[in-house]
């Protein structure tokens, strides 16, 4: 499914797109009285972008420059826009980590193996 697809009300919706943006975590307290963290994104595809929030520990795991695909997501609308959401039978994965990702990435690797080839050639 393309964003561009997406209207609110719409379930069971499943989206490969780009993190654009990241805004700072906010902290929220529910009508029952819970302190929750917050973040909002922006995913793009080819087609356009929409807005998610993230909750808790997704915050941390998404950053600026991720693929994500969202599974079994669905479409509300927040203040007259739509905005994508995961609620509690989504599922939200990381498919590639974009350049300013912090968790180590196969260059890495690729870096060690590489300190071997000057001393090969030297023969």
């Amino acid at each position: 499914m393309k964003i561009s697809e997406l209207k609110a009300g719409a379930s069971n919706v499943e989206v490969e797109a780009k993190v654009t943006q990241k805004d700072e975590p906010r902290e929220v307290v529910t009508k029952y009285g819970k302190r929750l963290s917050v973040a909002n994104i922006t995913l793009k595809d080819d087609t356009g972008s929409i807005s998610m929030s993230l909750w808790g520990k997704d915050i941390d795991s998404v950053n600026v420059g991720d693929v994500v695909k969202i599974t079994n997501g669905y479409v509300n609308e927040f203040r007259g826009t739509p905005q994508l959401s995961t609620g509690k039978f989504g599922k939200l994965e990381v498919v590639s980590k974009g350049e300013g990702s912090e968790e180590p990435d196969e260059e890495e690797s690729y870096d060690e193996d590489s300190a071997d080839s000057p001393a090969d050639s030297e023969e």
